[in-house]
């Protein structure tokens, strides 16, 4: 016995002499002084004092994995997770039969998976994600029948999806998300009948979905985003997959309709079917109680009529919504006043790029939480809501690109969080208020396009943070004010197009406007163009 516990000793030291720093002393105990048993780190069995855990995480050790640690035959548990190890994964831990849980994950490991973990016979979880892992998958891995979880996301790794992964019946937790994995999804992962998590995103993928997949009723997060995947979804998809909580198939090949279906996964919390090829109406989600996210943006849907935004009625006791994205579609139809019953925990609604037409519910004021606002590029007209200016938390607003009229609103002076303001290219009159200077984190006022009169305040000289400032096209009389050579982070200024008196500000006393490109510049009775120093 002797002997097998100096075998642990040696191997332990050997793995201490492959660490070339160790910033926190998280090896400092590592010394003859006490037995390797109290070692920081290392745990042994009570009855053959053998190492069975050997976990050091989040300690920022450098260094390699030491091959050695294949000779902690009666190792459990190895937690590396978290340091900057670098070097390859030894085959040696391939002889690690005992072992259940390895989790090398967010080092910087590179070389290719070990074919012999295979070895591992009696592993549960397999966690590398996070390195720089290259080459295919090992079809080997297959043999694991014990294994609960494979982790092997965010590394560099190719090929395709070995089909020998079907024979992992205990899987529940599957990822590969951020690799460069190529070939088509195999129709072996359906008979994983335990499959939870199946994580596949931003990869190389092709092809369709499996309908063994569509029949794992156990899973709650489906996610294949940002691939090349096309196909349709099954008329059935929310009661073959009951337990459904995150549903991410953004960025593919999609096409058809949105299953009706889809509201019987009464678990969903993020539907996010973005930048496909989907098309028809948006069916009622009135059964998805618990729905936070609904990212529907860059498809085909909606058929640009008046009932295309009916479906947003039934989210009225969505308690948990947050976010709506619905831009670049074909949605018709009013906004509809029930929006002004969305949950307190809204936060994110953008419209952007549709055919939606009517008023802005003055209901808008309710979503006291609102931060982004966006409604850009519809046939949107009427005056613009006042109570817009109840939303004291927008930090983007967006309403440009529609046929708005009247003024803007001065109860716009209360939205001292905001970003970006943008409400170009509408038929807005009246004056720019000086209540602009209460916008303190201001990067982009675009108010151009317009039919904007009066001077341009000199407050504007008091948004320290603004990058862009487009007033052209509108009626603005008077001089350039003074103040806007105090805005030494402004990138671009245009004021083109308006009626501002001959130019006799900004250099000419003597003020420094820093990295302004100003293109026509225009003012009555003369054309000037510069690029201030």
């Amino acid at each position: 016995m002797q002997g097998r516990n100096e075998t642990d000793r040696l191997a332990l030291l050997a793995f201490k002499a492959s660490i070339t720093s160790d910033p926190f002393g998280a090896l400092n105990s590592w010394n003859e002084s006490i037995h390797f048993c109290q070692w920081i780190g290392v745990t042994c069995g009570r009855r053959h004092h053998r190492v069975t855990v050997l976990r050091i995480d989040h300690q920022k050790l450098s260094g390699t994995v030491s091959p050695h640690i294949g000779n902690l035959s009666f190792l459990r548990l190895l937690w590396l997770d978290d340091n900057l190890l670098s070097g390859e994964i030894p085959p040696d831990l391939g002889r690690l039969h005992r072992l259940q849980n390895m989790s090398l994950g967010n080092n910087t490991i590179t070389g290719e998976i070990p074919a012999n973990l295979s070895g591992c016979s009696k592993v549960l979880s397999l966690k590398v994600s996070g390195n720089g892992l290259t080459g295919k998958i090992p079809a080997e891995l297959g043999f694991l029948t014990k294994l609960e979880e494979l982790l092997i996301a965010k590394n560099y790794l190719t090929g395709g999806l070995p089909s020998t992964l079907g024979n992992l019946s205990s899987l529940r937790n599957f990822s590969t998300t951020y690799n460069s994995i190529s070939g088509s999804i195999p129709d072996t992962l359906g008979r994983c009948e335990k499959l939870e998590l199946l994580l596949l995103s931003v990869n190389n993928l092709v092809g369709t979905i499996p309908f063994s997949i569509y029949n794992l009723s156990s899973i709650t997060r489906f996610e294949v985003g940002f691939n090349q995947i096309e196909g349709s979804l099954p008329s059935d998809l929310g009661i073959t997959l009951p337990n459904l909580q995150r549903l991410v198939l953004n960025s593919n090949l999609f096409t058809g309709s949105i299953p009706t279906a889809i509201s019987n996964a009464t678990k969903l919390y993020i539907l996010d079917l973005g930048e496909n090829r989907f098309e028809g109406k948006v069916p009622s989600l009135g059964k998805l109680h618990d729905i936070g996210k609904i990212v529907l943006q860059e498809n085909i849907l909606g058929t640009g009529e008046v009932d295309d935004l009916n479906f947003l009625d039934t989210l009225s006791n969505a308690t948990r919504l947050s976010l709506v994205s619905l831009a670049v579609n074909n949605f018709g139809g009013v906004l509809p006043e029930s929006m002004s019953n969305f949950s307190t925990e809204f936060k994110f609604l953008s419209m952007d790029m549709n055919k939606i037409v009517g008023c802005i519910p003055s209901g808008i004021g309710n979503l006291i939480n609102l931060q982004v606002l966006s409604m850009s590029i519809n046939h949107l007209s009427a005056n613009i809501p006042s109570e817009i200016g109840k939303l004291q938390k927008l930090q983007i607003l967006r309403l440009d690109g529609n046929k708005f009229h009247g003024e803007i609103p001065i109860a716009f002076a209360n939205l001292t969080l905001l970003l970006y303001l943008n409400v170009s290219g509408n038929d807005l009159r009246g004056n720019i208020s000086s209540h602009i200077g209460k916008y303190h984190f201001l990067l982009s006022l675009c108010l151009d396009h317009n039919h904007l009169s009066g001077i341009i305040p000199k407050e504007v000289g008091s948004l320290p943070s603004l990058l862009d400032l487009n007033l052209a096209y509108n009626n603005l009389s008077g001089s350039l004010p003074l103040e806007i050579g105090l805005l030494q982070n402004l990138e671009a200024l245009d004021v083109s197009q308006n009626m501002l008196d001959v130019y006799k500000g900004v250099l000419d006393e003597g003020q420094r406007v820093v990295a302004v490109k100003v293109l026509n510049l225009q003012f009555r009775g003369a054309s000037k163009s510069f690029l201030a120093e």
